[in-house]
C-alpha cells in the first residue's frame, strides 16, 4: 500500500522483504531444511549438470520475474527469493527502488538463461525490488546457454 510519500514507501517495502524473509528462514528451521535450501542457485551447478554447448545473446527483452531463480556467482545478500538477507544491502535497494517509483530510468538487468530459468549476471538487487513490489516482468538482457539437458523447474 502506498502512502503518497516516495520515501517512506521504499523504506516500507524492504522493511517488508526482510520480514519476509527471516519468516521464510524460520519456517526452514521448524522444517529442519538446511541452510543451503534457501541458497539462490549458481548458474554453474546448474548448467555443469546439464552440460554447457554453446552460448548466444537473445538481446533485450521482458522476462517474467518468477523465471529468475539463481544467480552467475553466490550471493549471500538475498535468499532465493530475492528477499534481503541483511541490512548490509539496504541502502543501495532503497536507492534504486526510489529511482524506479519516481520514474526514473532503470538499466535492464543482464540474465542467463537455461531452459526456462534465469541466473542474474547483474542486476540482483532490481530483481529483489521487482520481487518485493510484486511485478510480473522485467526488462533484461538475455544470454541464452544451450546444454545437452532441458532444464525445468
Amino acid at each position: 500500500m502506498d502512502t503518497g510519500f516516495p520515501v517512506a514507501d521504499v523504506e516500507n517495502d524492504f522493511l517488508r522483504a526482510r520480514r519476509y524473509q527471516v519468516a521464510a528462514r524460520l519456517a526452514n528451521w521448524i522444517r529442519h531444511q538446511p541452510a543451503s535450501a534457501s541458497q539462490l542457485l549458481p548458474l554453474a551447478e546448474v548448467a555443469g549438470m546439464l552440460g554447457t554447448h554453446n552460448e548466444r545473446s537473445l538481446g533485450l527483452q521482458s522476462i517474467p520475474v518468477a523465471t529468475i531463480v539463481g544467480t552467475l556467482d553466490p550471493r549471500p545478500d538475498f535468499d532465493r527469493g530475492f528477499r534481503p538477507t541483511s541490512n548490509r544491502v539496504r541502502a543501495r535497494w532503497e536507492r534504486l527502488a526510489l529511482a524506479q517509483r519516481r520514474g526514473e530510468a532503470i538499466p535492464p538487468i543482464q540474465v542467463y538463461r537455461v531452459g526456462g530459468l534465469h541466473f542474474v549476471e547483474d542486476g540482483a538487487h532490481r530483481v529483489s525490488i521487482a520481487v518485493a513490489t510484486q511485478q510480473k516482468m522485467i526488462d533484461a538482457y538475455v544470454t541464452e546457454i544451450v546444454t545437452g539437458v532441458a532444464a525445468r523447474r
